[in-house]
Parts: C-alpha cells; sequence; structure tokens
C-alpha cells in the first residue's frame, strides 16, 4: 500500500523560498502521476501542480506558473519536489501531495477526485 509523507513546510517570509517533499514508502513512485495541492482556510482545495509517470510532463496553475517547480529525484524513485520561489502571503495554505496510477498529467491538472493516494499535509505560512 502506498504511503505518502510531505515535508518542508514551514513559516517564510515574502519573496522567501521553499522546497516540499513527497515521500513514498511501500512502493515506487515510477509509475504514479503525482500532484501537489493546497487549501487555504475557507476555501476549497486547489491543484497547482502535477508531473507525470511516462515522461514527466509537468503542468501548473496559473497562480503559481513561473515560480513553483515540480521535479522528481530520478535517483530515489521515492520523492516528488516542488520548489517555491517568490513566496506571496496567498500562497499560505496546507500542501498535500497525491498520487495515482492512472491519472493523466497532460493537458491539465487532474482534480483531486482523480488521486487515490494522499499525504497528510504540511502547512506554509508566507508572513512578515
Amino acid at each position: 500500500q502506498l504511503q505518502l509523507v510531505e515535508s518542508g513546510g514551514g513559516l517564510v517570509q515574502p519573496g522567501g523560498s521553499l522546497r516540499l517533499s513527497c515521500a513514498a514508502s511501500g512502493s515506487t513512485l515510477d509509475y504514479y502521476a503525482i500532484g501537489w495541492f493546497r487549501q487555504a482556510p475557507g476555501k476549497a482545495r486547489e491543484g497547482i501542480s502535477c508531473i507525470s509517470s511516462r515522461f514527466h510532463s509537468t503542468n501548473y496553475a496559473d497562480s503559481v506558473k513561473g515560480r513553483f517547480t515540480i521535479s522528481r529525484d530520478n535517483a530515489k524513485n521515492t520523492v516528488v519536489y516542488l520548489q517555491m520561489n517568490s513566496l506571496k502571503p496567498e500562497d499560505t495554505a496546507v500542501y498535500y501531495c497525491a498520487a495515482d496510477l492512472g491519472a493523466m498529467c497532460v493537458i491539465k491538472i487532474p482534480g483531486a477526485s482523480e488521486y487515490a493516494y494522499w499525504g497528510q499535509g504540511t502547512q506554509v505560512t508566507v508572513s512578515s
């Protein structure tokens, strides 16, 4: 059974950077599409990025495009990263990673219902 654990969240000043990790146990992530989502208080969960399994194609929400980068650790095959630069207060949220064998990260970010496996989330707070 695949299990996911996010880490790397914390408090950062506006303009700062953080790198989130999504670590898998129970399986490697080679064949899984991975998505990153976030949920701010009182708001719906938002898909912000995804990376496909086969060709490592990526997609980003407009709100993070040009600032966030998703990548796989090809050496470990059990970790996916989300590099977050130029952070803004509106990036404050709980960040989740999700995985699925069938989700298609090609044209758009798959919705939350398309992912079978979820981590517990990590808090990111952007504040001065």
